[in-house]
This record gives structure tokens, C-alpha cells and sequence, in this order.
């Protein structure tokens, strides 16, 4: 039986059609259809109710948009095969498929070591053997193994389709005007040189208001620090789970989870996955409701934080704070609480933050003029981007609002 042809209503970027054949059967996959229930930006809906996208969204919107520039640069005649672009298509549909409950909220919790591109790769290759070694290509280009490299940099490099899809998307659904970026442009603009991705001369204030964007973007929704305080909560959750598991064999009713986190349990790949194609964001909330009345007080303080948003306070500065202070807040914390020091580390949190929008270490974003390419720190003369190529470091002290309302 063939597909019959399938359109989807994206609020973002229009009519999307969805092709037949071994892509929509992709789609149509339980691990796929996994990503539904997956949002794209985690905890941000608790600073902006919009943000309840998924991957899904994402992944199809990145997809459409690797279509739109596979036609543009064959048009300006470069040879890409039917086999490529299908390759192509398959390999940033799946470019985030390890992606585990609220995306990089809970990255590593459940899988150590492996990121959610190294868990993507291992879903690729067990979707491979089940489609009979049809995803050969795709697995090649998404590894950056094939002779074509611009097809590589299309999924993941400084130009990305998969960049040019959330900055706009996530722009569209918290409502920050600043993130919007002018994809269709950008992509009528590509063009290839010694198979490297590069941007047409006429492109290049697009560039400029791609970086710009990206900077504020990251600052405003990806790194607020509400959405941070919410997710340093979310991970504690679930390392106190981890942490009565072990110690008290106190399981969470949930046998994947509970697989996951059994350090005694031989993780094999096919395991590993398995359990983890199971697991979403449904999960997570349920596991919070289930303990915001747990016998466990850090348990029972962390599910209620998080579900009733009752966060702590968090302080964000340029310089990293003298350990002093942070001795006294685990001074003030301890009496309050009356905390022992394991249980201290649920309820004081320091790290640090930074971003910076482009990366001299990738691969150059190159502006391509009649008789030569500059790359886009210098070709710009309306700002200086090798502003935006310098990371931006910023400290954060989170504790109880009574903790550091003594200390101020």
C-alpha cells in the first residue's frame, strides 16, 4: 500500500507535506510519536504559559525547512541525489529523538554519559536494523561521515536548519518578539564553495539579525532565571529518587524509570532504549504528584516547588560569589531546616552559565562576494560580531528566600 499524501497545519511555517515512503513510516514510529509528548522548551512554560510546543513541532519544522534548501541549492546547480535528500530529511528528523522528559531539563539523570545526541544516534541505528538498513545514509551525514559535508552542516552547524527552526518557532510560542529570525531568506541565500555551506553577499544583514537573535534569545528564554531555578528543582527530584533507590531500594512505580536508575542492572543499548522510549513528560509530572505528600521531606518540598511553583530565590551576577558567602547561606539553610549536609544539597544550588552566539571554534559562518569569501566578523559593518563570538560567563546562587533574605 502506498501513503497517501499528508499535510500538516504548522503555525509557524504553513502547509507542511509530509512524505510518503520510509519517512512518513518514521514519523508514524512509537519513538517518534515519543516527542509529542516531549516539550521543546522544557520548564519555560512556567515563565511563559505559551511554550508548551514539543519536538514533535520541532523536528517536522526542521525537516520542512532541509527540504526548502536542498531545492535552493540545487537550483543554483549542485547535485543532490533523490537518495541525499531523503537521507537528509531522515537524518534532522531524528536529530533530536534522544531527547529525554522536558528536553535538557533532565539531560544525563537517567542515562550518564550519554547526551541526547549519543542516545539520537543509538534510536538511528536500532530504526535502521528495523527498516532493513534504509537509514545507512542518514547515520552517515548525521555522523559527518559523507563525502558531502554541506549536507552535515544543513542538520547541525553554525547555519543549521535545526537553528533556524527553534529560534523562530520558540519566538513564536513565548512571544519574544526579539527571536525572530528570517529563515526563508536565509535559505534563499545559501549557496555552496568548496562543500561548505556558505550565505550570498545579499544575505548578510539576515546573518546579522540571525546572531543577534540568537544572543538575546539565549539570555531572555533559554538561560531566565526562572527557568533555570525550575530546572536545578526538576534534577534534584529526580537525583533524590535516584538517591532513595539506592539506598532505601524505594521504587517510584514506574518499571522503566526504575530500570534506568538501578545501577545494579545491566544497561545494555537495547535496554537503555527500550526503557527510555518509554518515558516522557507525563511521567515526570505524575512521579511529582505522586510525592508532593511523601513521607521523604525533600521529596515532598521539591514535587511541591516545582508543580505549585513555589521557587526559591536565585541571584545572577558577573562575579563569581566568595565561597564565605556560600558557606554562610549553608549555615543559615542548616539551622532553618534543620538539615543534615547530604540533605543541604537539595536546598543550595551554584553553578554557572554562559552563551555566546557564534563560535569561532565551528565552522565559519562565510560570506560569499564575486571574488571572495569573508567570514562574517569581518564582512559586518554595522556591528561587531566578534562581540557575539565571546562567551558571556554569569554566576548563580539559588537558595530559600528567608535564607538569602538574612543574608542581604
Amino acid at each position: 500500500m502506498t501513503n497517501k499524501k499528508k499535510i500538516i497545519n504548522d503555525p509557524v511555517h504553513g502547509f507542511i507535506n509530509i512524505p510518503g515512503g520510509i519517512i512518513y513510516e518514521l514519523i508514524e514510529h512509537p519513538y517518534f510519536q515519543r516527542l509529542r509528548r516531549i516539550k521543546q522548551l522544557g520548564l519555560s512554560f512556567l515563565v511563559y504559559p505559551g511554550a508548551v510546543h514539543t519536538r514533535f513541532q520541532h523536528a517536522i519544522g526542521s525537516m520542512h525547512l532541509i527540504g526548502m534548501a536542498i531545492e535552493v541549492i540545487r537550483s543554483k546547480n549542485h547535485e543532490i541525489t533523490e537518495e541525499e535528500s531523503e537521507a537528509a530529511k531522515i537524518a534532522i528528523l531524528l536529530h533530536d529523538i534522544g531527547h529525554g522528559p522536558f528536553s535538557h531539563a533532565l539531560e544525563n539523570c537517567f542515562t550518564p554519559g550519554l547526551h541526547h545526541e549519543d542516545l539520537s544516534l543509538l534510536f538511528m541505528q536500532k530504526l535502521n536494523t528495523e527498516f532493513d538498513n534504509k537509514l545507512d545514509l542518514a547515520i552517515k551525514i548525521f555522523k559527518n561521515q559523507y563525502h558531502k559535508k554541506f549536507l552535515h552542516q544543513l542538520i547541525s552547524g553554525q547555519l543549521d536548519m535545526d537553528r533556524l527552526d527553534y529560534l523562530k518557532r520558540d519566538s513564536f510560542f513565548t512571544g519574544v518578539s526579539e527571536g525572530v529570525v528570517g529563515s526563508e531568506r536565509i535559505i534563499k541565500m545559501l549557496q555552496i564553495v568548496d562543500d561548505n555551506l556558505v550565505v550570498e553577499s545579499k544575505g548578510i544583514y539576515s546573518i546579522e539579525k540571525f546572531l543577534i537573535a540568537r544572543r538575546l534569545m539565549y539570555w531572555q528564554v533559554y538561560l531566565h532565571k526562572t527557568s533555570l531555578i525550575a530546572e536545578l528543582l526538576l534534577s534534584a527530584f529526580i537525583k533524590r529518587l535516584k538517591y532513595l533507590f539506592e539506598k532505601n531500594n524505594l521504587k517510584t512505580n514506574n518499571p522503566y524509570i526504575d530500570l534506568l536508575i538501578d545501577n545494579n542492572k545491566n544497561h545494555h543499548e537495547n535496554n537503555i532504549i527500550n526503557n527510555f522510549s518509554m518515558i516522557d513528560d507525563y511521567d515526570i509530572v505524575y512521579l511529582l504528584k505522586q510525592n508532593i505528600y511523601s513521607e521523604d521531606k525533600i521529596l515532598s518540598h521539591l514535587s511541591d516547588s516545582i508543580l505549585n511553583r513555589k521557587f526559591p530565590k536565585i541571584l545572577i551576577s558577573k562575579e563569581k560569589p566568595e565561597d564565605s558567602y556560600i558557606d554562610s547561606l549553608k549555615q543559615k539553610a542548616k539551622s532553618i531546616y534543620q538539615l543534615t549536609d547530604e540533605e543541604l544539597t537539595y536546598f543550595i544550588f551554584t553553578g554557572e552559565v554562559s552563551n555566546n552566539a557564534y563560535t569561532y571554534a565551528d565552522e565559519r559562518i562565510n560570506i560569499l562576494y564575486p571574488n571572495k569569501l569573508t567570514d562574517i566578523s569581518e564582512a559586518s559593518d554595522m556591528l561587531n560580531i566578534s562581540v557575539l563570538g565571546k562567551i558571556v560567563k554569569k554566576y548563580y546562587v539559588c537558595a530559600p528566600k528567608d535564607v538569602i533574605n538574612l543574608s542581604v
